[in-house]
């Protein structure tokens, strides 16, 4: 399994390795209304945005710029995913007018941190999630993906919006 790093130290990853090309294991998480969200739906392009805690000043930052870019985006979803209750979920997204993103918390059985091999298997943030993304196109295959190498750095977001861009542009015109 790959490692990243906090603040310095060496973290071990656990969980399924995915990798570009790989069909997206399906999982389902719970929504901050306690519905459920399914990620590889095949229904959208799927943004997902794994972070450890929206609690922290750099997960926070990250769903704020996803939130603002997500809007202009075609037939593509964005999902932030974290170990945080569904109901402080809702607290921040109502609190930082989250409202192009969709929130979905891990904490029932880490499914999806075990199955995207994101699930911090050792150091002070165990059992938490790696900061990740991922983009899943239309067919259910993960086309892009970013491990951050420090959990307490932000990814490239950039990088990450405009390949999925692309992607939903050419799903739509099929």
């Amino acid at each position: 399994m790959p490692t990243v790093t906090f603040q310095g130290k060496p973290v071990e990853l656990s969980g399924q390795e995915i990798n570009l090309g790989d069909r997206a294991p399906q999982v389902r998480l719970v929504a901050q209304d306690l519905s459920e969200i399914e990620i590889a739906s095949g229904k959208h392009v799927q943004i997902i945005v794994a972070v450890p805690s929206l609690d922290t000043p750099v997960c926070a930052t990250e769903a704020r710029k996803f939130n603002e870019r997500a809007a202009s985006l075609p037939n593509t979803e964005v999902i932030v995913v974290s170990m945080d209750l569904p109901f402080a979920m809702g607290r921040f997204c109502t609190t930082e007018g989250i409202k192009n993103l969709r929130v979905a918390s891990d904490f029932r059985d880490k499914e999806f941190c075990r199955r995207y091999g994101t699930l911090i298997a050792s150091g002070a943030l165990a059992g938490l999630s790696a900061r990740a993304i991922f983009v899943i196109d239309t067919a259910g295959v993960v086309v892009y993906k970013e491990l951050v190498s420090d959990i307490a750095s932000e990814p490239d977001y950039d990088a990450a919006l405009d390949f999925a861009e692309l992607v939903a542009r050419n799903s739509c015109s099929n």
